[in-house]
């Protein structure tokens, strides 16, 4: 009879632990959400364009740990993320934020500057280690995202989320601040499925609100096939652009590239049912 192998436990995915549970968040601070490849550094990276031309103080937070946020909004990509800047490492312990370091002063001080104004908060990228060499500004990041309720002159801005992909990070504690989740969802059963698992997870016990934008849309029938796959209608499309494609070979964001392209166009049109919804609030 052969040896029952027990399995060690599990580590904790992040060494910051966070119950799932509402917490306060200003209008319009956003988290956009999907399967990777469905389009959601594009539309997060262009969002917050649009929101800065038409006004905001926008705050672009890019949590996920492949490239693409920055991109999008036409800024640089930084060779090590600014929060390393902020945290110090204690002879046993992990990474923290500095004392006295608030979630606003980190704000000012520890993000880097974007096209219109933004300001861009980086978690940092994966490299052939993963996150290792970027763990105290992954520790640093988690800290701040989960005290942004406390810095109420933050209220006033806009915030706009790149999340990683998948529902994974939302059930981490990666994106409390987001009252409204835009989940961006190709014509794929993969993506749909995703998309599901998110939207359950944000109206959940995350208590947030949700939008569904179905993205690379050629056709209505993709779109229905889109809801169709999530057993709900979408509340947005985002079709299909060689604009994206083009931009990406100039290295240059597509709102910078093609301004009036149909993308661009179409996020401007998803910006205004944003601001009109929480306007209205629920």
């Amino acid at each position: 009879m052969s040896a029952v192998v027990t399995p060690s436990p599990k580590p904790a995915l992040w060494p910051v632990d966070m119950p799932l549970q509402p917490r306060p968040t200003a209008p319009l601070w956003i988290g956009v959400a999907g399967k990777g490849g469905s389009g959601k550094s594009v539309l997060s990276g262009t969002l917050a364009r649009v929101l800065a031309r038409r006004g905001h103080r926008v705050l672009a937070i890019d949590s996920d740990p492949m490239p693409g946020m920055a991109h999008s909004l036409g800024a640089g990509e930084p060779e090590t993320p600014k929060l390393m800047q902020a945290v110090e490492k204690p002879e046993k312990g992990p990474w923290r934020l500095k004392a006295g370091l608030g979630p606003m002063t980190v704000v000012r001080r520890y993000t880097t500057p974007a096209p219109d104004g933004i300001r861009l908060m980086q978690l940092g990228k994966a490299d052939k280690d993963g996150l290792n060499s970027v763990q105290g500004s992954v520790n640093a990041y988690l800290e701040t995202v989960r005290r942004l309720h406390e810095a109420k002159a933050l209220y006033e801005w806009a915030i706009v989320g790149d999340l990683p992909a998948g529902p994974r990070h939302l059930a981490a504690g990666f994106s409390p601040y987001a009252g409204l989740y835009v989940v961006v969802v190709e014509p794929t059963s993969q993506s749909a499925m995703t998309g599901r698992r998110v939207a359950r997870l944000a109206r959940g016990p995350l208590g947030a609100d949700v939008i569904f934008v179905a993205s690379k849309i050629g056709d209505p029938e993709q779109r229905r096939r889109v809801e169709r796959l999530l057993g709900e209608p979408v509340d947005f499309e985002i079709p299909a652009d060689r604009a994206v494609l083009d931009a990406e070979r100039r290295l240059v964001a597509v709102f910078d590239a093609a301004p009036d392209s149909p993308i661009v166009r179409a996020v401007e049109r998803l910006a205004d049912t944003i601001e009109q919804r929480t306007q209205e609030g629920p």
